[in-house]
């Protein structure tokens, strides 16, 4: 078993062992248990009853965090003529086609998100062992492909807080879900929104208990278990 130092000991003194928790008294704890200097990152991990291994199980979506992520996003979008100009009159980062992929070619990568146009995805495709390993390849599941005229809408949406998830090889899911810093309030309705879309995208495929636990953690704080099913009743799931 890895050790922890002095602080985590601490910290995970206030975690009754073995014990599920409420939501709101979940995010009480949160803030107790940090001991970073930094405004650590509020997560969320699912561990989920699907098997990964077929494809009307896998799970993949995104859900509108109502308070943001707490970070800057840094977008790119890959497009030409009219979307180009949609898309930096809506505020994108960096906007491009063949310029765009020939930098990232040549290994930059100073972005969060990448959202392209249809046309583009013929060029994109081919970087899919660059973007795709690190999450940031352009896909109809998370909404970044979009036709030129709906580029404003997609771009303001990851502005507000749009957070894509998807089930890793263990079953698990794991999300960021917004700043120490936040609110109780805004944690916890982060949160909850974050729980709602993974019931709501639940595979065709699952079978018996979908959400087998849900433990809620800050950057390197102990994690804290939610008690599963009065949580998703809580928040209307």
């Amino acid at each position: 078993m890895p050790k922890h130092g002095k602080k985590y000991d601490e910290a995970i003194k206030a975690i009754e062992p073995d014990k599920v928790y409420n939501l709101n008294e979940a995010v009480s704890l949160l803030k107790k248990t940090s001991y970073t200097k930094f405004d650590p990152t509020v997560e969320i991990h699912f561990k989920l009853g699907i098997d990964q291994r077929h494809a009307d199980q896998q799970v993949r979506a995104t859900a509108t965090l109502p308070h943001g992520t707490g970070k800057p996003i840094r977008i790119l979008v890959f497009t030409q003529g009219e979307g180009e100009l949609l898309a930096r009159q809506a505020g994108a980062d960096f906007v491009g086609s063949d310029d765009m992929i020939k930098q990232i070619e040549g290994g930059w990568l100073d972005f969060d998100i990448a959202i392209a146009t249809p046309e583009q995805m013929g060029k994109v495709g081919r970087l899919g062992k660059i973007l795709g390993r690190r999450g940031l390849m352009p896909n109809p599941k998370s909404g970044t492909i979009a036709q030129a005229n709906d580029l404003p809408r997609v771009i303001e949406e990851v502005r507000r807080g749009k957070v894509e998830f998807r089930n890793d090889k263990t079953n698990l899911v794991h999300v960021g879900v917004g700043k120490l810093s936040f609110s109780e309030d805004q944690i916890r309705e982060n949160l909850a929104a974050l729980i709602e879309a993974i019931v709501r995208n639940k595979p065709s495929g699952a079978k018996g208990t979908y959400i087998k636990s849900i433990t809620v953690t800050t950057t390197m704080g102990p994690g804290i278990a939610l008690d599963v099913n009065p949580t998703l009743a809580e928040v209307g799931a």
